[in-house]
């Protein structure tokens, strides 16, 4: 059998979940012999580590078992639940950690350069969120997209614009499945609107500190409640 060779980062990740769909497709059923450490990285194309820690993490999520003296085996098709979540949620931590490198130094360059017309789609945009609240969790998070990409767009600097563009694909799949996973709208549809409303007074007032301070705590305490499960 040959496996599509993996071609980018976080390959750990990436060989965990290709070997993890073989397995749940029945490529290897249970009670099987995987192949050996060497064959799978040359099937993947990765290093040898690569795959040893890709089979770690299989072992956590009970799919495999290693035997001593006979290799790694098959006991299940099917991760346990709450390491699929703690995956969703690892994956949703990493684009955070992007997002707050990306976004925090937006916001302040917007604070600085913001015009009346900015500022006009600036609260535009924090009133459909607000409004958004009482629709499904796709409305509500693409309606904050629009307001960060609104606030992103007054920096005026069509690169960090074309950078978060690119970015909004992996950004909305993750705010859906955080929203989802944390379940942080069933006791307040429109979650974290204090601190937009502070984000969107200190851009639109012009001072860059405490925009840049307002958005860095609404993701420090997102990833907070990410990393502590």
């Amino acid at each position: 059998m040959a496996l599509d060779t993996l071609r980018s980062s976080p390959l750990v990740e990436q060989a965990t979940e290709r070997l993890r769909e073989e397995i749940s497709n029945g490529q290897w059923e249970i009670g099987t012999k995987l192949p050996s450490e060497t064959a799978l990285a040359k099937m993947l194309g990765v290093g040898r580590s690569t795959v040893r820690e890709a089979l770690r993490a299989l072992s956590g999520a009970g799919l495999v078992q290693a035997r001593q003296g006979a290799g790694v085996f098959v006991i299940a098709t099917l991760p346990r639940e709450d390491w699929v979540a703690g995956m969703r949620r690892a994956a949703i931590t990493d684009v955070y950690e992007v997002r707050m490198l990306v976004e925090v130094e937006a916001v302040r360059l917007a604070a600085a350069r913001r015009t009346d017309e900015d500022q006009d789609g600036i609260r535009a945009a924090l009133q459909r969120r607000r409004e958004a609240a009482g629709e499904g969790d796709a409305p509500f998070v693409d309606a904050d997209i629009a307001l960060h990409a609104a606030v992103v767009a007054a920096a005026h600097n069509p690169v960090l614009t074309a950078l978060f563009t690119e970015f909004l694909p992996v950004l909305r799949q993750g705010l859906i499945d955080m929203v989802q996973l944390l379940g942080l709208r069933g006791e307040r549809p429109n979650h974290g609107e204090d601190a937009h409303a502070v984000l969107v007074e200190a851009v639109c007032a012009g001072d860059a500190a405490a925009a840049g301070r307002a958005l860095r705590e609404e993701l420090e305490q997102t990833l907070a409640r990410l990393q502590s499960g």
